[in-house]
This record gives structure tokens, sequence and C-alpha cells, in this order.
């Protein structure tokens, strides 16, 4: 009989799939994954996609948002509720931001969580990007916020 861990159900199960397990990915291997699969662009070009027609979507957390200011023109989606938000095909989508026809492009603090989270959204099909740096740069640049 296979032993049970925490997280990973019985050994059998994780070599259901025939072969061996692939080994553990580290948080650094799982965003420079997620990196080498989208397109990341910099403050400056995050703002003129917006003005051809892109959606920047504010993920920071309430603390972040509360401490640094909104983001000009950001559309905020908690990052708890992101893939249920911007799923197309989601009962609980919002229409005005899980769209295919307009390229997305998403904001965090640092540049980390938009990574993966954007990552996520093209499973979705989703024309998606994230801002390198995310909203720091954004300050930095003197894009500005409040």
């Amino acid at each position: 009989m296979g032993g049970h861990s925490i997280i990973g159900g019985s050994s059998e199960a994780r070599r259901a799939g025939g072969g061996a397990a692939a080994e553990p990915l580290t948080a650094e291997g799982l965003l420079a994954a997620a990196r080498a699969e989208i397109d990341r662009v910099t403050p400056s070009e995050a703002l003129a996609a917006m003005e051809a027609g892109a959606i920047l979507v504010d993920i920071r957390s309430l603390e972040q948002r509360d401490r640094d200011g909104p983001l000009p023109g950001a559309h905020v989606v908690s990052r708890n509720v992101l893939e249920w938000r911007l799923d197309p095909r989601g009962e609980h989508r919002d229409p005005a931001l899980a769209r295919l026809d307009r390229r997305l492009i998403l904001i965090c603090d640092e540049g980390y969580q938009s990574s993966l989270a954007a990552a996520n959204l093209r499973r979705f099909g989703l024309d998606v990007a994230d801002v390198i740096g995310g909203a720091r740069a954004w300050r930095r640049d003197g894009r500005g916020s409040r």
C-alpha cells in the first residue's frame, strides 16, 4: 500500500501518469517558467498599449493600494478572484475584462505576482502581459499614482 502525503495524495496516484514524477519546482523555477511564456512590458510600453486599447488590471493587495494609491486608468481585481473574473467562459467573469478581443496588462507591486497570474490567464486564451517591476517601476518612471 502506498503512503499518503498531506498535499500529494498516494504515491500510486502521483505515478498514475506513468514514469517517474517530475522534480518539484522552486518558486524561482515557477516564476522563470511563467515568464518564459508571457509578454512583459515596461511601464512606458504599458501606457502606450493602454492608449491603443489595452486594459490595465491592478492585482495589488488592498494594503498596497491604500499605501501607494490607485493607478490611473487601472481596473482593480483582487488576486484571489482574478481567474474567476477573467475566465471568458466562466459564470463569475467580469464581461468588461474577460475579453478575447483586448489585450490585458497585469500589474502588481513588484512584478512577481503579475507574472505568475499572467501565465495562468494565458491558458484561457487571453492576450495578457505584465508590467516589469510592477507599480514600483510605474511610479519610478513618473507614471504616478493618487
